[in-house]
């Protein structure tokens, strides 16, 4: 499995950025992905969710400003940030499991790199 984490930066609070996770080694069409992200300090957090059939939840911290979605034909997963606040900043990473579940118990063996996101002016 291998997940590619890219987009991440340096941003000012009200920015945007557009995250992107190149995944192989799973069924991604059937898949339910997840974004993560883990703040200095904390415990890793499951941000965003999207079922194969392209059903999204939201954690309540980021409803409203961020968008998952996904292109099963680059099995590529995408998480728009909007309205960025500092305690927005954080590594985030993806990942992709059987059902939602999975995702939620983030019940994986294998992460990626992540991308850093920093939230600052």
């Amino acid at each position: 499995v291998q997940l590619q984490a890219s987009g991440g930066g340096l941003v000012q609070p009200g920015g945007s950025l557009r995250l992107s996770c190149l995944v192989s080694g799973i069924m991604f069409r059937q898949s339910t992905l997840g974004w993560y992200r883990q703040a200095p300090g904390k415990q890793r957090e499951l941000v965003a969710s999207i079922t194969s059939s392209g059903d999204t939840k939201y954690a309540n911290a980021v409803k409203g400003r961020f968008t998952i979605s996904r292109d099963n034909a680059k099995s590529t997963a995408y998480l728009h940030l909007n309205s960025l606040k500092p305690e927005d900043t954080a590594v985030y990473y993806c990942n992709g499991g059987r059902n939602t579940l999975d995702v939620i118990r983030q019940n994986f063996a294998f992460w990626g790199q992540g991308t850093q996101v920093t939230v600052s002016s």
